[in-house]
């Protein structure tokens, strides 16, 4: 079996362990050390990801949100989000996403995002395009960016408001917001899903974890649009996060390429 084809099964393998827990008033939440929510679901999700690949790729390594890193020796780091979207989780709402990329040597080469509440995958390998399976399809069809022009024609998206704030940002939610034709925070990564299947033209995020950006670039490119950071490199790992539909980019990355990369959130509450 191949990574791509490991990686798609245990996405949704992963996706029908949380699926147990989703709705139910008894799911316990927990608080990290940075005030962020966790729950079983995401600790038995993400211990089932990294025993099938323990079992198939033996020596790989592996990164995930919430256990130690396992080391390997293969070149290949698969990164793990469990649930991305815990926030949206744990109040009930089906937004929420399982997340898998495949690097190697710091080049994206697999990326899988699951959305098991609405029954959709995203997934995408290098040089294979990007693939998008719903239960509104006979099969898997090949997912591409919208064809609009202008940022003023584009829905923005983002994950929350307040991060900009926390990060010194503000002035460029307000200059999308005023710039785009609509702004929603349909946001963690099932925005980035949004943008790769054409129903939305712009996602940013002034701060995001490796695990959260590692699928996406890949899945952006393979759809025909972009992700980069706040400067415009193409990478996962600058901890920022800007997806289009390509059109337009540079114009949204002259106004973020202005603020230096965040390194401490300003003194306000953790969002909830």
């Amino acid at each position: 079996m191949s990574r791509l084809e490991l990686a798609k099964r245990i996405a949704r393998e992963a996706g029908e362990l949380t699926l147990r827990y989703f709705y139910r008033a008894d799911l316990a939440v927990d608080r990290k050390e940075d005030r962020t929510p966790v729950t079983a679901a995401d600790r038995g999700a993400e211990e089932l990801l990294r025993r099938r690949i323990e079992e198939a790729f033996p020596d790989d390594a592996i990164l995930g949100e919430e256990f130690p890193v396992k080391a390997g020796t293969s070149g290949y780091r698969w990164i793990l989000d469990p649930i991305d979207g815990t926030k949206s989780f744990i109040h009930g709402v089906p937004i929420y996403s399982t997340l898998i990329g495949v690097e190697r040597e710091r080049e994206s080469l697999i990326g899988v995002i699951a959305l098991p509440a609405l029954g959709e995958m995203l997934w995408a390998e290098k040089g294979g395009g990007t693939w998008w399976e719903s239960s509104r399809f006979a099969e898997p069809k090949r997912a591409q960016v919208s064809q609009k022009e202008r940022l003023d024609e584009s829905l923005f998206l983002t994950s929350e408001v307040i991060s900009f704030d926390q990060y010194g940002r503000r002035d460029v939610y307000t200059q999308l917001e005023r710039d785009a034709l609509l702004t929603r925070t349909w946001g963690d990564a099932y925005g980035y899903y949004l943008v790769a299947t054409g129903r939305a033209e712009l996602m940013v995020d002034p701060k995001m974890s490796l695990w959260d950006a590692a699928p996406l670039q890949i899945i952006m490119e393979e759809a025909g649009g972009v992700f980069t950071d706040w400067k415009g490199n193409r990478t996962i790992f600058h901890e920022e996060g800007v997806a289009s539909n390509g059109r337009f980019h540079e114009q949204v990355i002259e106004l973020t390429r202005r603020f230096d990369k965040p390194r401490t959130r300003q003194n306000l509450p953790a969002p909830e």
